[in-house]
Order: C-alpha cells, then sequence, then structure tokens
C-alpha cells in the first residue's frame, strides 16, 4: 500500500538516492545530503506551524509500505520572492513601425521580471523508477491541490509551477549557451544549482535588465524558449489536465515555461467531495485501474495523509474503507475526509459512484 504523507527525518536516505538517480535537472532537489536536510527541517516547521505562513515549505512524501521506505516526493513553497528575489523572463512582443517605408516588424522579446512575488509554488515533484507505474505520478502530483484546498488561508488564490526546460543528456541549454553564459561565468549546471539552493543575489547582479531581443539569438535557442524537457512532458500534460496555463513567463537559464491557474479552478479541487468514514471488514480487491480509483484525504494540517481506494467504496454519504486504509489515513468511522479522483475518468464524476 502506497500513502501519502509529510516528509520525516528518517526519508533523508531515501531522498538523497532518489536525487542521485534524477541526475542534473531537478534544481530545488539537488543530490546534496546538507541541503536536503534543510529541506526535511524546514518542512517540519512548516507542518507544525513553527515559522511564519508566507515561509512555509511543504514537503509530502510517498511511502510504500511494504517497502517501509520512501518511494516519492513532491512539495508546495508557500510564497516564493519575499527572501530571495524570483526571476523570470516575460515573452512579449515589440513592434517597430513605419508607414513611410511601408514596415511594420514584430519581434519576440525576453523581459525580466518578478511578476511572480508572493505567489505560491508547486515544487519538488520526484518519483522512484520503481514506482513510476499505477498512478503514482497523479497520487504524488494532485494531493498537493487537496492540501492546498483545505488550507487555503496558507496559499496564495495563483498557483504555478515552474517546468524544466530543455537541455540535452549532458545537461547543456540552448538558452544558456547563447545567452546567459555570456554574462555568468560558469556552466549552466552550476547557475541553476545556485539558483535552487537560494543564492541568486548574482542574477540580479550579473543579468542584463534590458530587453532581450530573441531575433539576436541564434535559432537553437530561439525554438526551446517555452518548450520543456522531453522527461517533463508527462508532468506538463497533467497540469495542463488540472486547467493550469502557460502564462507567458518562463525560466531565465534554460526557457522553460510557467504554467499556473486559480486554487479553485483546478480539476482536483472542483470534483472533491466530503465523505464520512465507514470502516468495514469486509474484504476489498484493491488492484484496480487509476481510473476506477479514488484519493482519500485525512484533511489534517500537521498529519496530512492521502491514499487511494476504489471508486466502488463510495456511496452517497460515506465512504468504506478496509481497516488498513483507516489505519494508515489515522482515521475511524465517522470522521469527514475528502475525496477527489485520481485519473480522469471520462465525464461521470465520483458524486455519482455507487456504494458497495
Amino acid at each position: 500500500m502506497l500513502v501519502i504523507r509529510p516528509l520525516q527525518e528518517r526519508d533523508l536516505d531515501d531522498l538523497m538516492t532518489m536525487a542521485e538517480a534524477a541526475g542534473k535537472g531537478l534544481t530545488t532537489l539537488p543530490a546534496d545530503r546538507e541541503l536536503l536536510q534543510r529541506k526535511i527541517d524546514q518542512s517540519r516547521d512548516s507542518f507544525n506551524q513553527r515559522c511564519a505562513p508566507e515561509a512555509g515549505l511543504f514537503l509530502f512524501a510517498l511511502e510504500d509500505l511494504q517497502l517501509d521506505r520512501c518511494v516519492g516526493i513532491s512539495g508546495i513553497q508557500a510564497r516564493v520572492g519575499l527572501d530571495e528575489v524570483f526571476y523570470n523572463y516575460r515573452v512579449s512582443t515589440t513592434v517597430n513601425a513605419s508607414r513611410e517605408l511601408g514596415v511594420h516588424v514584430r519581434t519576440p522579446t525576453l523581459h525580466l521580471t518578478n511578476d511572480m512575488t508572493d505567489t505560491t509554488e508547486i515544487c519538488s515533484l520526484l518519483l522512484s523508477d520503481s514506482h513510476r507505474k499505477g498512478g503514482n505520478g497523479l497520487l504524488l502530483s494532485r494531493c498537493r491541490f487537496m492540501f492546498l484546498d483545505d488550507f487555503r488561508r496558507h496559499f496564495s488564490e495563483k498557483v504555478f509551477a515552474e517546468m524544466r526546460g530543455v537541455s540535452d543528456d549532458q545537461g547543456r541549454s540552448p538558452l544558456w549557451d547563447a545567452l546567459g553564459s555570456r554574462f555568468f561565468d560558469m556552466a549552466f549546471s552550476e547557475a541553476d544549482y545556485l539558483s535552487g539552493i537560494g543564492r541568486k543575489s548574482f542574477i540580479a547582479e550579473l543579468m542584463p535588465k534590458y530587453p532581450i531581443y530573441m531575433s539576436l539569438l541564434p535559432e537553437p535557442a530561439r525554438e526551446v524558449v517555452g518548450k520543456v524537457h522531453r522527461n517533463t512532458a508527462p508532468a506538463l500534460k497533467m497540469l495542463q489536465a488540472e486547467g493550469f496555463n502557460f502564462n507567458g513567463l518562463v525560466d531565465i537559464f534554460d526557457g522553460g515555461p510557467v504554467v499556473e491557474a486559480f486554487i479553485h479552478n483546478i480539476r482536483t479541487v472542483r470534483e472533491s467531495v466530503d465523505r464520512h468514514v465507514l470502516v468495514r471488514h469486509k474484504p476489498l480487491d484493491m488492484k484496480v485501474p487509476a481510473t476506477e480509483r479514488v484519493m482519500v484525504s485525512n484533511r489534517s494540517f500537521r498529519d496530512f495523509r492521502v491514499a487511494t481506494v476504489p471508486t466502488r467504496c463510495i456511496s452517497a454519504d460515506t465512504v468504506s474503507l478496509p481497516p488498513a486504509v483507516a489505519e494508515a489515513l489515522e482515521v475511524e468511522s465517522g470522521e469527514l475526509v475528502r475525496l477527489a479522483p485520481l485519473k480522469d475518468a471520462g465525464p461521470a464524476p465520483i458524486h455519482g459512484a455507487g456504494g458497495q
């Protein structure tokens, strides 16, 4: 059985193993044991409300209870840009025209901005290769939307995700080679790493403040602006299905797109329902497709838990949980939980699911 819970101290070794396997490109979770320890400490402080709400970093672990280890992680940064400036490029159009000469030229242009300041970011999605099937990635990503919905007062109404941009197998970025490398005396991987660990002052000190005309960049660099890395395409597709859309901003290093949505418009939030728990000892086949499973959240802030059960467990007023699932969620009969689809199964929402 798999369950979502807050990241804990004992997950450090598993997290380090996943970060090492991920290689370059996962900016917020580099394979740095000391940094990962700080992330765990900050997350624990956030769940225990030992830090200001706007400074919260909430990291969720996907635990395989049979293996007794963490096999995935995802996160929410309550606000960005409050302690370190958060930079993006905005892709816009500059128009130059001469009526006398009959010339009208539109030039795509990159403007350095801080538009996402004070906005909530979903981040740090990482899943072990051994658990990439069966809807586990969906569970790891979408559980965050249930947490955002139940505890909106801690977050902004708008949520965004900065997607990984195009780079090759050696970690080289066409946009960085054409632009960033002209102003930073360091490799793309080093600049991306420093930005990911919060050391961003060098960006303000070295990055040009003037607009960048994309027509002056080589074609390989122009082509990757707003595009995602091939390994990130499934994550982008999932977010688009949830209602996230490209907002015109891109990462300043690799040109990856920024997508955003308002919490109340996110599909998981819109399709979620509340039910009372009914713990039942009747045998239940838990091996059903992702389209026939729902996520069940215990709605706890400090001890947030999410697991999945077959859709047929839902009735008009209750959700029937096997004892093992109820124990994993730390809930008892009569308690109120939240349900949301794990994966789109078509036009029929979970509201219409029948009881067993």
